[in-house]
């Protein structure tokens, strides 16, 4: 039972009417599924649209590690100072302009019951009214014999950093869906994400979650179930059910990423300084990054997922005609053109990052094979495809990455 256009565009275009609506969905193909094209010329750098998604949810390993988001929106809380002092372990770190820095703790206002954070008091309000009534575990937020609490610590022992899921997307789906008044809508919204075959979605599992997924698949399944069973959805709590639920997370969510210290940077890279000022400015953060690298490393961002409605419906490519980004520094996501898009033209962004973009086509198809179980036929692969493997090559540029990086479009620049 499809949901209406109508029910999916509540959701997203036009958010605050900052975008039109020069989008629609239509079916391209049985191996594609539907895409998302243009109604109206859209020029070179056009916002497209902006869309808030359905659900969200900050990994559970980078709460743990104290990336402070809110609860809702996943805006970063810290102060970008704060951000930079803990980044770089040095507690007298100091900013310059600490003005540029857009973070309100005056409007922070936290869940009265379990003490969870929000950045203001429309998101505490937001939350209450779609999820949290059910997910709130009250006084009991720390008590490790807690439903949820056993099931979070579940998901940590399986799934470890870096993230690209997290069951408490799954857990807000069905929270959801048993506060809502009218659960067939919601129902209907969550089926508008693509399904996989048995076999697709038994390899999605695996690459969440290792060899051992299936026992492990059953553990949290039954954990889930324990937690969270709602009636109106029991199908998402068979054995089979479950699995798809897991696939459809694994298949379509979208990494959000927040930075107060990366809003802070753009900020300064607006400033209208002399040339001496901004050569001085320009140093001060190239070594604020060397030295939050050699500190911490990757993990720089409030990091999560989120189910979007229209962004799953964009198609990919190796020339993609735009990209995705989350400008606010919270999960709303932007879509941007990166060329002029005519009418009736197909909106692709990519599922790589610019690095895997450039590699050969054989390499790029692993890596939408492993990650994504289809074939990229994007113009730049039909016309690569006479191109010889190289397969020494490709086995140089893998050796010693890390298992999770080739998901590009996991994490998205803030």
């Amino acid at each position: 039972m499809a949901a209406s256009m109508c029910d999916v565009f509540s959701f997203c275009v036009g958010v605050a009417g900052r975008a039109r609506v020069s989008v629609e969905v239509r079916f391209v193909s049985s191996a594609k599924g539907k895409g998302l094209f243009a109604t109206q010329l859209i020029r070179k750098g056009e916002t497209i649209f902006v869309e808030r998604p359905l659900v969200a949810a900050q990994f559970l390993w980078n709460a743990l590690y104290r990336y402070r988001a809110c609860d809702h929106c996943l805006r970063a809380l810290e102060k970008a100072e704060e951000n930079a002092q803990r980044l770089t372990g040095k507690p007298g770190q100091v900013l310059p302009h600490p003005e540029l820095c857009t973070v309100r703790k005056d409007l922070h206002q936290n869940c009265p019951h379990c003490q969870v954070m929000y950045c203001s008091a429309e998101c505490r309000l937001a939350a209450t009214e779609q999820y949290h009534q059910v997910l709130c575990p009250g006084p009991s937020q720390d008590d490790p014999l807690h439903p949820l609490n056993k099931l979070q610590e579940a998901w940590r022992s399986i799934h470890y950093p870096p993230e690209t899921a997290s069951i408490m997307l799954m857990a807000r789906m069905v929270a959801t869906v048993k506060q809502a008044k009218d659960k067939d809508r919601w129902i209907r919204l969550f089926s508008q994400f693509c399904n996989k075959t048995a076999n697709e979605e038994e390899e999605i599992v695996h690459k969440l979650l290792g060899d051992k997924f299936k026992g492990q698949l059953e553990l949290l399944r039954r954990l889930f179930t324990e937690a969270l069973y709602e009636e109106a959805v029991s199908q998402w709590f068979t054995p089979d059910g479950f699995r798809s639920l897991f696939a459809l997370v694994g298949t379509n969510g979208q990494g959000i990423g927040t930075s107060s210290l990366s809003q802070w940077v753009h900020a300064c890279d607006t400033l209208e300084l002399k040339p001496q000022d901004r050569e001085q400015l320009d140093t001060f953060i190239d070594q604020l990054y060397k030295d939050i690298e050699a500190a911490t490393g990757e993990f720089l961002n409030c990091e999560g997922s989120g189910l979007f409605v229209l962004q799953s419906c964009c198609n990919h490519s190796c020339v993609p005609n735009a990209e995705t980004s989350f400008p606010e520094n919270n999960f709303l996501l932007h879509v941007t053109a990166l060329e002029d898009i005519k009418p009736g033209e197909e909106i692709c962004i990519s599922y790589l990052d610019c690095c895997q973009r450039e590699r050969s086509r054989h390499s790029r198809h692993k890596i939408l094979r492993e990650n994504y179980l289809f074939v990229c036929s994007c113009p730049k692969c039909l016309a690569e495809a006479d191109e010889p493997n190289e397969e020494e090559e490709e086995e140089e540029e893998e050796e010693g990455e890390p298992e999770d990086a080739e998901l590009g479009d996991e994490m998205t620049d803030v």
